[in-house]
């Protein structure tokens, strides 16, 4: 769990699962992944299993605790609609973002059919976002997905980008975030392809979020597109902005 996340749209990560397996390209270089390992060897608690799929029911309430309200990503570590994780631990998860209605919750998958299986007995409510992954036109299919749920804000994070996507159906979709892949053995993302997204979503009216373009040493090829940043997102749902006393870089 962390605050002052370094994911540049989200403010801190909760991760009652960690672990993960790898189901398409996109997965390939899992930062995920890396970090497990990494603290696995530093013998983390959480991460005794490394990468594994592992539950982590003492960390289900933690955003009970945190009276501060934040946009909170939920699983960075992890998805939570893999097929190994128990449908009433998804709702359990579900139950504790419905009562932690002072905070704004993220959540991002690439099982977007299990997502669209188990939508019906989940408690949507309008400070839980659903978003999809997406990193070339192969997995499209993810966004009609989500489309059929009942989330009140659907997002696409459109990262690691590997490949143009041209026509995106944006129906029904609140914000769109795009982003290269970072780290070593890093993909490139060709500036075309994020250009043509970002003016597809000027055209639809959808907010339109650059993260960052990525590379070996992401820091030197900074986030700046077209000589500015791109940092905008859907409204922040009416209970958080109501409690204030918080701010989004």
């Amino acid at each position: 769990m962390a605050f002052n996340s370094q994911i540049e749209w989200t403010q801190s990560t909760w991760n009652p699962i960690t672990g993960c397996t790898k189901i398409s390209p996109g997965c390939k270089h899992c930062y995920a992944e890396r970090i497990s390992l990494r603290l696995q060897a530093m013998g983390q608690p959480n991460y005794v299993n490394g990468f594994r799929l592992t539950l982590h029911p003492h960390a289900v309430e933690i955003p009970l605790h945190w009276k501060k309200p934040q946009i909170i990503f939920v699983n960075s570590m992890s998805d939570l609609f893999q097929e190994d994780v128990p449908l009433d631990f998804i709702q359990t998860i579900f139950h504790v973002m419905a009562r932690a209605d002072w905070h704004c919750f993220q959540i991002l998958t690439k099982r977007s059919e299990r997502l669209l299986e188990v939508n019906p007995v989940l408690p949507w409510m309008s400070h839980i976002w659903m978003g999809v992954s997406v990193e070339n036109m192969d997995y499209s299919f993810r966004i009609d997905h989500l489309r059929e749920t009942q989330a009140p804000i659907k997002f696409l994070s459109l990262e690691p980008l590997l490949g143009p996507l041209p026509n995106l159906d944006l129906q029904g979709i609140d914000w769109v975030i795009v982003g290269g892949e970072s780290g070593a053995g890093a993909r490139p993302m060709n500036p075309s392809w994020v250009e043509d997204i970002r003016d597809q979503c000027r055209s639809a009216g959808v907010p339109f979020f650059f993260k960052q373009w990525g590379g070996v040493r992401k820091k030197n090829n900074g986030r700046e597109l077209d000589g500015r940043t791109w940092d905008e997102m859907p409204t922040l749902p009416p209970s958080m902005l109501k409690a204030g006393n918080y701010a989004y870089a």
